[in-house]
């Protein structure tokens, strides 16, 4: 069974209906009780946004993921965010004086409604798809829900307005999580999620932290701190890094951090969703550490391995 940030009609449910191959499937109400269901062992994994394009970081997954028991990413998923206005059946534009919806989808469409309800006000709950619940309810104060077209299509509203999102490109990326295991096979087009601790505030010290990335020529995909509610000022950097653990480059790049870092939590290498291949620099391919090791154990007189 899969779990998924639910209810039924978000674009989590959408982007789990991606990858699903018919294994029975369970929503959650937030973030953390569908990663605790993974960790109970409730769900085989569970499917949680982490990242949008336009707002950023999802704080509730990269906090779960960097405080809570160990859990692994194994998969990611990338969709288009695009939302509707909505409302019962018979509905106009012109009735719609309040609007109910997601932070994220309000700022998504902040734009387009001072554009086009200028009358209107939003407010704003749980989820997309809890909205368009509220709405379907004929005693709702709410005339309308900003959210996806399969929440519309779940809950029975009719759509009022069709691709209102400010940014047309916008993307959500969604991560598939299971409990702690091997890691997969190297793909040619992953990722690495960790998160890296520091021993204290000081000059430079994130700076230590990337240069184990630059001095192995591994590329970093995304990088942001998170606080690691101990004391104020106290940060952790939450990091998605391109290529696989079992890559030369990326294992170094490990080492050094566990090295130089207070804490270093894995958190897994996958495949990419949009399947790009890295740009790897002369000198840091797999055959270049592999010549390097060969040389080394020369000087050393020891004879190299195969």
């Amino acid at each position: 069974m899969l779990g998924y940030f639910g209810p039924a009609g978000t674009f989590t449910q959408q982007a789990l209906l991606r990858i699903n191959d018919g294994e029975e499937i369970r929503p959650y109400d937030t973030v953390p009780q569908a990663l605790d269901a993974v960790r109970a062992g409730e769900v085989r994994a569970a499917l949680v946004p982490i990242e949008n394009s336009v707002e950023g970081g999802v704080s509730a997954t990269l906090d779960n993921l960097a405080g809570g028991d160990p859990l692994t990413i194994i998969r990611e998923v990338v969709i288009p965010v695009q939302f509707v206005l909505c409302g019962r059946p018979g509905t106009t534009l012109g009735d719609v004086r309040k609007i109910l919806t997601h932070p994220h989808a309000h700022a998504q469409t902040r734009g387009w409604i001072a554009k086009n309800l200028r009358g209107a006000t939003v407010t704003e709950g749980g989820s997309t798809a809890a909205a368009a619940a509220e709405v379907a309810n004929p005693e709702s104060r709410y005339q309308a829900a900003i959210c996806a077209q399969v929440a519309a299509d779940t809950y029975g509203l009719e759509v009022l307005a069709d691709n209102i999102a400010d940014n047309k490109r916008a993307l959500t990326r969604f991560i598939l999580v299971a409990l702690p295991g091997r890691p997969g096979p190297v793909t040619g087009s992953d990722k690495t999620t960790l998160v890296a601790y520091m021993h204290s505030d000081r000059p430079g010290a994130l700076l230590e932290i990337l240069e184990q990335f630059a001095g192995r020529g591994v590329n970093l995909c995304r990088i942001e701190s998170r606080p690691t509610k101990r004391s104020l000022g106290d940060y952790c950097f939450s990091i998605d890094a391109e290529g696989h653990v079992a890559e030369p480059r990326m294992a170094e790049a490990l080492k050094g951090l566990h090295r130089v870092c207070k804490k270093v939590t894995f958190l897994g290498s996958y495949p990419r969703a949009d399947a790009v291949m890295p740009r790897i620099a002369r000198g840091f391919t797999d055959e270049d550490f592999e010549d390097a090791e060969r040389w080394f154990a020369r000087i050393m007189g020891v004879e190299p391995s195969s």
